[in-house]
């Protein structure tokens, strides 16, 4: 049973339970400060679990498209990748524990056939600081549905991570550990939740690959949390029934939230007994990777790292590009120019033809255009911009052979340095430093750089580079602070006023500049907004001034902001705004600012969760005699960011 097969069986398996079927979010959050991409099924819920009530009620389900930078460097073992799908279902205020855990344990075992006898379970062992109790019942429900399959079901104590790896198995099915492992909060562990905020015990479930030995490097005995390979993490049950009190204490909810993610690539894993991620989820790529290059895909060989990097990077890169990043030097389009250099770098490791990853794009649109249409769509797009950074990378490319001669010279003593850097270290060694200044100069891939000094006999003092790297984050780090933020950095009353000022600046660039001004990034703090949009040119100074008297007009008529939930297709008909590259539900939440006779006349009509003022004359922090509102709206900045891509920054005095 293959991926596409296991989605459609989950959710149609919640949608029999009275579930309502919502589509993925876009890879680019809107309103989530927290990150630059969508990295959890549970992150575009926020609202909702926090008590917003969603539009299509109180039993949701859905595959996420999820994207985890901090992954890329993992990449190359047999279980981490960068994209993957998380499926999903919550019930706000529906039902809790005993359906869930039934339900899921239905779903593993009888609908996609997940052998019982390999299912662990880990639950909430209780925290005695905040008189958090341990949870028995969850323990005690899934006990109940291994007895019925007549499987024993010993109960262990572990606690932390640590002592799982002194203690081992000792028997057991369902294991009890810390808050570290076993707690859900958006803070953390409770300690770190600050008051009024909603948490909760989990239960996570794991798949035991029984052909795989234990490796000791990680401890003495293995347990379901140990990072040997052995047990696979497949989804977690969050159960969202504490919050923390004004005093320190906790309390339980009087509406208690379930919150489950399980990994599509992973369920698919367990499903046919097979521990590499690629494996059993990429095979057509695998294959015509191997059959391209002359090359075999086997587990750690010197060539196992490239095939699974280039599988993922190039599939994160089509959903990335297809949801509206462009490539560029700083934020997330730093992060897709990343990803698609490592497949051109690894690609011209392995010796494969050029152009070799388009036929890599073909591949996966025929995996997913069922589920995911815009790949289809938009596919002429991807090429486009994938050739673009293509014929960018030829010349780090081209300075790779230049390093490869600077090493044969240094070998023969020709030449010691490169400016002030030494090019070896010592005879035998290629200085980590030089690969590194490399890098940052002219765009030399690291990766390709090691590869090449390792095939010409010398060995490479590879932490010399993790130095180097790390003090390069260290210089820059206080200026990166927060740069990578979207959306809303927090709910103060001058954010949320910043927030409106945001969309009468969309709006305004649509009146001044043209229809054809499109938002496609944003970020929004106490201090200024943000907002990234298309647009052909360099605004001219006449145009930001247009803008500002345009916004401060509508900030002096005091115009009404409203939200109303309408249907999705009466948004699409009346040119609400929408994220470019979401799908969203059969309902929707709408703002609109100032009607014109009716709210569909509105001056400024997007989708959006909010939070706004409720008249526009709120912005302002100036009024004249009269004690009327006058216009304080100023553009700070206006700059190019990518091809066709232009951003503003702005403040309300």
């Amino acid at each position: 049973m293959q991926s596409n097969e296991i989605r459609l069986r989950f959710l149609k398996f919640f949608e029999k339970r009275g579930h309502k079927i919502i589509p993925s979010a876009s890879l680019v959050p809107l309103n989530d400060p927290t990150t630059l991409f969508t990295g959890s099924g549970m992150q575009p819920m926020v609202p909702y679990l926090l008590g917003q009530p969603h539009p299509l009620g109180n039993r949701i389900t859905d595959s996420q498209k999820c994207f985890r930078a901090v992954d890329i460097d993992e990449v190359g073992d047999n279980r981490h990748t960068t994209f993957f799908e998380m499926l999903g279902n919550w019930s706000l205020g529906d039902y809790f524990k005993t359906e869930q855990i039934e339900w899921m344990f239905e779903f593993l075992v009888e609908e996609i056939g997940i052998d019982p006898k390999k299912l662990y379970i880990t639950a909430f062992i209780g925290d005695e600081k905040n008189n958090i109790p341990k949870d028995t019942e969850a323990g005690e429900i899934w006990k109940k549905l291994f007895t019925k399959k007549r499987i024993s079901a010993k109960e262990v104590e572990i606690g932390s991570e640590e002592n799982g790896y002194k203690v081992g198995m000792q028997g057991g099915r369902i294991f009890f550990y810390d808050v570290k492992k076993n707690w859900w909060s958006r803070a953390g562990v409770p300690d770190n939740m600050p008051a009024g905020e909603p948490g909760g015990p989990d239960s996570e479930m794991f798949y035991e690959f029984t052909e795989v030995e234990h490796d000791t490097k990680f401890g003495e005995y293995c347990h379901p949390n140990c990072d040997c390979g052995r047990f696979l993490e497949i989804g977690n049950n969050v159960f969202m029934e504490y919050k923390k009190n004004e005093d320190g204490t906790f309390s339980k909810l009087p509406q208690k939230n379930i919150d489950f993610g399980g990994g599509l690539e992973r369920l698919t894993m367990a499903v046919n007994n097979c521990p590499d991620i690629f494996e059993v989820n990429n095979k057509p790529i695998l294959d015509y990777l191997e059959k391209t290059s002359g090359k075999n895909y086997v587990n750690n060989n010197e060539y196992t790292k490239s095939f699974r990097v280039i599988t993922d990077h190039i599939k994160a890169s089509i959903f990335l590009i297809v949801d509206g990043v462009h490539p560029s030097n700083t934020g997330r389009g730093y992060i897709l120019r990343r990803l698609i250099r490592r497949v051109l770098t690894k690609g011209f490791m392995m010796e494969l033809p050029d152009h070799f990853w388009i036929e890599l794009v073909e591949i996966f649109l025929k995996i997913y255009k069922e589920i995911y249409p815009e790949i289809e769509e938009k596919h002429s797009h991807i090429i486009s911009i994938v050739k673009e950074e293509e014929k960018l990378f030829e010349k780090p490319l081209n300075g790779i052979e230049i390093y490869s001669l600077d090493l044969e010279a240094a070998k023969l003593g020709a030449i010691k340095k490169s400016g002030i850097i030494s090019i070896l270290k010592d005879k035998n060694t290629a200085s980590g430093l030089y690969i590194y200044k490399l890098f940052e100069t002219f765009g030399n891939p690291i990766d390709l750089s090691i590869d090449v000094a390792k095939k010409l006999g010398f060995q490479v003092d590879e932490d010399e580079i993790k130095k180097a790297i790390e003090e390069h984050q260290e210089l820059s780090r206080t200026a990166s602070v927060g740069m990578f933020k979207g959306g809303l950095a927090n709910h103060n009353e001058k954010t949320i006023k910043l927030h409106t000022a945001h969309h009468l600046l969309l709006a305004g660039l649509q009146a001044v500049v043209g229809k054809d001004v499109k938002q496609r990034g944003s970020n929004i703090t106490e201090e200024r907004l943000r907002i990234d949009f298309l647009c052909d040119h360099k605004l001219t100074d006449e145009e930001k001034k247009k803008v500002e008297d345009w916004v401060n007009d509508k900030i002096q008529k005091g115009l009404s902001v409203t939200r109303r939930e309408l249907p999705l297709h009466l948004a699409e008909k009346i040119g609400a705004e929408m994220e470019f590259g979401a799908k969203y539900p059969d309902m929707v939440s709408v703002y609109f600012i100032g009607p014109v006779g009716s709210q569909y006349d509105a001056i400024s009509k997007e989708l959006c969760g909010g939070p706004h003022v409720s008249n526009t004359s709120e912005l302002a922090s100036i009024r004249d005699p009269e004690g009327n509102p006058k216009g304080n709206f100023k553009i700070q900045k206006e700059e190019a960011v990518a091809k066709g891509i232009r951003r503003i920054k702005a403040i309300l005095l």
